[in-house]
C-alpha cells in the first residue's frame, strides 16, 4: 500500500471513530431536545388546564351560586370546565388528549384506568410528588404523558364529596349517590394527565440529525480531498522525481542529470538538500574510481 493508500485509510479511521463519537452525542443532545420539546408542550396544556380551573372557581361559581342551590351546574365544577375546554382543543388535534383521572369520581368518565390508576398510587405514597413522566408505545407512534396530582386542599369541596347526605339532591340525581364520595382534607384522589405525541419531535429531531451527519461528513470529504491534494504536491510528488532520480543513478545513468530541485524550507527542502549532497558526492566518488 503506497503513502497515499496508508494516509487516506488513518484518516478514515479516525474519521470513522469520530463520528461515531460525535452521532452517539449528538443524537442524545437531539433527542433530549425533542423529548424536553414535548414535555413543555404537555406542561403548556396543563397550565391551561390549572388557569379554566382557577377561573372557574373565582369567577362562573360566585356567578351561578344562587341558581346552584336549586339546579346542579355541572359548569360550576372546576374539573368539568377544564374537561370540556380541552375536549374541544382536542378536536383540533386528537392525537393530544386531557384527563382528570380519579380513582372514586363522581362523573364515571373520569374513572382512572389501570394504567392511570398506578399514576395516581404513586401520587398517593409520595404526596411531595409533583409531576411524573411516562412514556408508552402506541400504533401512532410514543406518546408522553405528564401528570400532576389532584389533592383536595379546599374544606368547600368536602361540602359535596363527604357523604351522600351532605351532597345537593341535584348532584345526586345526576350522578347518584355512589360515586365521589368518602374524600378526605389533603387526600390525593386522582391525576391531570396530559398526553402528547412524539412522532412530529422525534421526526424533527431524525432530520436535524442526519442533515448534520451528512453536513459533517460533505466537510470531511472536502478535507480528504484538500488534504490529498496537499499530499501530492507537497510529498509524493517530490519523493517520486527524487525515487526516479535515485534510481538512474543506482543504474549509473544519472551523473549527467541536473540536480534536484529544492524550493522552501520544509522538510522535504531538507530531503532534497540531502538528497543533491549524497548525489554530488556519489558522482564525485564514481569520478576518482574511474580515473
Amino acid at each position: 500500500m503506497g503513502l497515499r493508500g496508508k494516509f487516506n485509510l488513518s484518516l478514515l479511521v479516525v474519521f470513522l471513530i469520530g463520528i461515531g463519537l460525535v452521532g452517539a452525542f449528538s443524537w442524545r443532545v437531539i433527542s433530549e431536545n425533542a423529548r424536553s420539546e414535548v414535555i413543555n408542550e404537555a406542561q403548556l396544556i396543563t397550565a391551561e388546564a390549572i388557569s379554566v380551573r382557577g377561573y372557574t372557581v373565582n369567577e362562573i361559581q360566585p356567578l351561578l351560586a344562587e341558581q346552584s342551590k336549586t339546579r346542579f351546574l355541572p359548569h360550576t365544577i372546576p374539573a368539568f370546565a377544564a374537561t370540556s375546554t380541552q375536549r374541544d382543543f382536542t378536536k383540533a388535534f386528537p392525537d393530544y388528549t386531557y384527563k382528570e383521572a380519579a380513582l372514586n369520581p363522581t362523573n364515571p368518565g373520569h374513572r382512572a384506568t389501570a394504567e392511570e390508576a398506578v399514576i395516581i398510587e404513586q401520587f398517593r405514597k409520595d404526596p411531595t410528588q409533583k409531576t411524573i413522566i411516562t412514556t408508552r408505545e402506541t400504533p401512532a407512534g410514543p406518546v408522553l404523558s405528564v401528570s400532576r396530582p389532584l389533592q383536595i386542599t379546599n374544606k368547600a369541596c368536602l361540602s359535596c364529596h363527604s357523604v351522600p347526605g351532605a351532597a345537593p339532591a341535584s348532584m345526586i340525581d345526576v350522578y347518584g349517590p355512589s360515586n365521589g364520595f368518602g374524600w378526605t382534607l389533603n387526600e390525593v384522589i386522582g391525576a391531570q394527565i396530559v398526553s402528547v405525541p412524539m412522532q412530529v419531535a422525534l421526526t424533527r429531531a431524525n432530520t436535524l440529525f442526519f442533515s448534520f451527519m451528512g453536513g459533517l461528513t460533505a466537510i470531511f470529504a472536502v478535507v480528504i480531498i484538500l488534504l490529498n491534494i496537499l499530499l501530492h504536491f507537497a510529498v509524493i510528488r517530490p519523493i517520486r522525481a527524487m525515487s526516479a532520480l535515485a534510481t538512474e543513478i543506482s543504474a549509473g545513468d544519472g551523473s549527467d542529470a541536473p540536480e534536484f530541485s529544492v524550493n522552501g524550507k520544509d522538510e522535504i527542502a531538507s530531503l532534497s538538500q540531502s538528497f543533491n549532497r549524497m548525489r554530488r558526492s556519489l558522482v564525485s566518488a564514481m569520478t576518482l574510481l574511474e580515473s
